[in-house]
Formats: C-alpha cells, structure tokens, sequence
C-alpha cells in the first residue's frame, strides 16, 4: 500500500466518528483550544482531547503553542487530497453510466426526440 493509500485511509477512518466529524466543520471556521472543543459536548475534556488525537494522527489536525494557548488548526491540504480521491471516482462513475445511457439509447432506438417532436 502506498503511502497515499495510506493516509487517505488513516482520515476516512477518523471522520467515520460523527464527533470528530464536528470537530472538523468547527476547526474550518477558526482554529480552538481542546477545552473550547468540549465546551458543547456532553464528555469529558479528556474524550475530547483523545477524539482530537485521532485527528492529528489520521493529519487533519495540528496543534500549536501561542503563549499559554495551543490551538488546534484543520490542515485543508488533507481535505484537498480527500477531494481529489472522490473526484477521480465521481468521474468513473458518471462515464459509466453515460457508456450505460448509449447503449439503452441505440437498444431502445432513442433518438432523443420526445413524443411532441416526433409528431
């Protein structure tokens, strides 16, 4: 496995957790402490802070000192490669059913006229 392969796997993982989903769509609006993190859930700062473990080894994360502060920060690079990784079997996908929509069309002997235009 590469090490793409790798990560992509290690942050899908990560986001299956709908806490760690939230933590995420908070961290895209503004970096936060872990104790401003918890401040919503019904946890404790310690499930909290492990939560956000998870999310600084899958790479979504990272944390930094300010002072006395240690903001958490979203890497949206990681974002961008999950993007990417969806794209590229969006666009499979959508071929395939557009190779689909050909072959039911000459099967079916549509001409892409509706009723109205063939009379």
């Amino acid at each position: 496995m590469d090490e793409t392969t790798e990560r992509l796997n290690r942050v899908f993982a990560a986001l299956a957790d709908p806490t760690r989903r939230d933590l995420v769509a908070r961290l895209a609006a503004a970096d936060a402490t872990v104790g401003e993190l918890a401040e919503p859930y019904d946890m404790s700062l310690q499930a909290v802070s492990k939560h956000v473990k998870v999310l600084e080894e899958a790479g979504l994360v990272t944390r930094s000192r300010i002072a006395q502060r240690r903001p958490v920060h979203l890497d949206a690079e990681v974002l961008d490669l999950m993007t990417k990784w969806i794209e590229r079997y969006r666009r499979q996908a959508e071929e395939r059913y557009r190779r689909l929509d050909a072959v039911l069309s000459r099967l079916t002997g549509d001409t892409g006229q509706t009723q109205e235009d063939a009379s």
